[in-house]
């Protein structure tokens, strides 16, 4: 009996998991969450920059050129992390058949391109003064454009297929197939000879850099995150009452706008 009882409950719980998977659901959760992630953006952007320029020490070698790297290294880390998160919600999406899922890789694809679009433009900022030149087709630089160009491919794919259902399943595969590219951008300072310096953060070892640096970054980094996060439930907000315009439930929400 017990055994049973427990099947029922557990039973229940993912019940009460795949509600929030309804676009009907997670639409209003959305609309609250949003505020919130809006001012952690404020805050620990505020924070991070005044650490960032103010607070953190010149560099002996690099001098106050090297502060770009507060914007650059953050904005590198998110263009990579939202481009597996794009890809695994287009993953389930593919798999599950979940409308949701399809609408939140959807919605994370602008701005992960927009991420990339800055790590290449900060980069390059950074790289002229120290390098001599805007651009080198180094490793790093090469594959982060070429995930640049990925981000691109998956909103162009969707954009060109009508059939919402067919486009979510084309751009679910260059999703997932795209991933490869991830582990090559962090993995090729190790892998070849590049201009690009290693990672001065690292999970097995100390960060080389002073500990107001670092955290200067940090911040940045839960900054950009946050920014992330409150932009993309803003789009499948958005993308949510496109797709759902037919459902009772929207038409419901658009007369009481009215």
């Amino acid at each position: 009996m017990s055994k049973v009882n427990n099947f029922s409950t557990t039973n229940s719980h993912w019940i009460n998991w795949f509600k929030w998977s309804s676009p009907s659901t997670f639409y209003p959760v959305a609309g609250k969450l949003i505020p919130i992630f809006w001012g952690l953006t404020a805050i620990f952007g505020i924070a991070g920059l005044w650490v960032s320029f103010f607070v953190a020490p010149v560099d002996a070698v690099q001098g106050q050129g090297y502060r770009i790297i507060f914007v650059h290294v953050p904005v590198s880390w998110m263009s990579m992390l939202i481009y597996l998160v794009m890809a695994a919600w287009a993953g389930i999406g593919l798999i599950f058949n979940t409308r949701l899922s399809s609408m939140m890789a959807q919605a994370l694809a602008p701005i992960g391109a927009w991420m990339a679009f800055l790590s290449l433009w900060t980069g390059a900022f950074w790289g002229k003064p120290m390098w001599g030149t805007w651009w080198v087709w180094d490793a790093r630089l090469t594959s982060e454009l070429i995930l640049l160009f990925l981000y691109l491919g998956f909103i162009a794919l969707q954009a060109s297929i009508e059939n919402p259902r067919r486009a979510d399943k084309a751009g679910a595969i260059l999703a997932l197939v795209g991933a490869v590219n991830v582990p090559i951008i962090y993995f090729s300072v190790k892998w070849w000879n590049t201009l690009h310096q290693g990672a001065s953060v690292s999970l097995t070892k100390a960060p080389a850099m002073a500990q107001t640096m670092l955290w200067g970054m940090l911040l940045m980094v839960l900054c950009f995150w946050m920014y992330t996060i409150a932009v993309s439930l803003m789009r499948v907000r958005t993308l949510i009452l496109e797709r759902e315009a037919h459902s009772d439930w929207v038409r419901q929400l658009n007369e009481v706008k009215q």
